[in-house]
């Protein structure tokens, strides 16, 4: 096993197609097939299921990408450690989806202009999520917001520095009467993402310190969807100020203010190459903060 091969592996893990992969790598599609033929024979067990169209990864295909993303982003990471001077390779980067919308735009771009050399990969998932995928060595940062009563600082295995300061905001149907507690509410359907989500968990505790548990919460996938849903009457939900005044074409909404939450970037402790400090010192130029606290120099 080699990391040659390995990247074969995932190329045809993300394309789901050893054609595809090949034309990705450069490589011919016999060289892909008899690569992963040889993994699978030196694992003793079979990777993907096969049908015509398809490379779909079988449990132990599953579990065995995860280890294979590990090392493959490892092996990167020692290799910009090793070459310092400007950043290079691939930084990979995950965020809640807000964050993404309203405060990552520049900063993305401005990274892809001055440093061709190096290639941002983005995901977007909740919080949770993002610091488990962070600690596995999935991803190298990520922007995120804690749960109430953790503390950042806390985190031994994670540096992180606050960024940006979120308004929330309670988002009713427009002809929802005024509301100061949770008990003045007439709809009992929070529109949220899946557990996991730091907002959502501010979200069910603020509607549970009024004395009643009896809310229904309907996942989507989307804040379009949270605040269509919110628009059409049929809920309510709760989201970062900047977000709703992004979806203002989507319909009307009420909008209630309800606490100030902050997003952290977090690291691993040690993780540091000059592709992460180049895109910290672009966050921190557009950060809404006026103190920084918890920033690795």
């Amino acid at each position: 096993m080699d990391l040659a091969t390995l990247s074969v592996f995932r190329a045809v893990v993300r394309e789901e197609s050893v054609t595809r992969a090949a034309d990705l790598l450069g490589r011919a599609p016999s060289n892909v097939t008899t690569r992963i033929q040889q993994l699978e024979a030196e694992l003793g067990t079979q990777l993907f299921h096969r049908n015509r169209k398809r490379m779909i990864l079988s449990d132990a295909g599953r579990i065995f990408v995860d280890y294979a993303d590990r090392i493959l982003n490892l092996a990167d990471e020692a290799q910009q450690r090793l070459d310092p001077s400007s950043p290079r390779g691939t930084l990979r980067v995950g965020s809640m989806e807000s964050t993404i919308a309203s405060h990552l735009t520049g900063p993305l771009a401005r990274f892809s202009r001055e440093w061709p050399e190096a290639q941002l990969e983005l995901t977007s998932a909740p919080s949770a999520p993002l610091l488990d995928a962070l600690r596995a060595c999935r991803i190298d940062c990520a922007l995120v917001a804690f749960p109430p009563g953790e503390d950042p600082g806390e985190t031994l295995d994670l540096e992180t520095m606050p960024l940006f300061r979120e308004d929330l905001v309670l988002l009713l149907p427009p002809d929802h009467p005024e509301i100061r507690v949770p008990t003045d509410l007439r709809l009992r359907t929070l529109a949220a993402f899946a557990p996991g989500c730091t907002y959502r968990k501010l979200a069910e505790d603020w509607l549970m310190s009024g004395g009643s548990s009896v809310f229904r919460v309907q996942e989507v996938p989307s804040y379009h969807a949270m605040y269509g849903c919110t628009a059409a009457g049929a809920c309510l939900s709760i989201m970062p100020k900047s977000v709703a005044e992004l979806m203002g074409s989507s319909g009307a909404v009420r909008a209630m203010p309800l606490k100030q939450v902050v997003t952290h970037l977090a690291w691993r402790t040690g993780f540091d190459t000059a592709a992460l400090r180049a895109f910290r010192a672009y966050l921190t130029e557009c950060s809404n903060l006026q103190e920084q606290t918890n920033h690795a120099q």
